[in-house]
């Protein structure tokens, strides 16, 4: 499988199977050209993360908890909020979990808080955990720690931080990685990954984003 950071929340998931893309995100002009896809997951409905018409070709959209199947790609909907007060401030969230390419992704979307026993029951076994460390309208640096040692991936790539203009209220990745003891990480272009390549314990890996959109 090969992931790409599109940038925020957005990735592209390509595998053998179909290629998957997660929140994706709009676009300023001269960006990026559109981006094909088997699925489109989304996370939830705010224009940051749902923007569905900058992604080509013939697709299936997925937008909320439950059971999928797509071209031999499997996907579980968990239902999430997007903050710490059962949704009352921003409302529902929807974590994915991916089974592509004998790997599991999980993708947290914009989670606001931690997840509950039950919510935990759902994201098992987990390979590569998509997670928001930028605080504000999603856990921070230090929450999301927490909820990695819940889950225990093998491999996590952090999203929703600031990485440039627009996203001046969210904390940049560097005490998400002082939490996580990581110093000296250089971003990837992108990560290749395998079944037979995943390492022994949690392994942070942080990537380039590659989306020329700013969004919230």
């Amino acid at each position: 499988m090969e992931i790409t950071w599109l940038g925020h929340a957005s990735f592209r998931l390509r595998g053998r199977e179909g290629t998957v893309i997660t929140d994706p995100t709009p676009r300023k002009a001269g960006g990026a050209s559109r981006l094909t896809a088997t699925i489109v997951t989304l996370s939830h409905q705010h224009p940051g993360h749902s923007a569905v018409a900058t992604v080509g070709g013939t697709f299936r959209v997925i937008s909320g908890p439950g059971e999928y199947e797509v071209a031999g790609i499997e996907i579980v909907g968990v239902p999430t909020f997007h903050d710490a007060e059962r949704g009352k401030k921003r409302g529902k969230n929807t974590a994915y979990v991916i089974e592509l390419d004998d790997l599991v992704v999980c993708h947290l979307g914009d989670l606001g808080h931690v997840p509950t026993t039950d919510q935990l029951g759902q994201m098992r076994k987990i390979d590569v955990l998509l997670i928001p460390v930028g605080g504000d309208v999603t856990i921070d640096g230090a929450q999301a720690v927490e909820v990695i040692s819940l889950i225990e991936p093998k491999i996590v790539i952090p999203m929703h931080y600031r990485t440039g203009e627009g996203e001046n209220r969210l904390e940049t990745v560097d005490r998400f990685l002082r939490d996580m003891g990581v110093s000296g990480a250089e971003a990837l272009p992108k990560l290749s990954v395998t079944a037979s390549s995943l390492p022994d314990v949690t392994q942070v890996v942080v990537l380039e984003s590659r989306s020329a959109a700013t969004a919230t």
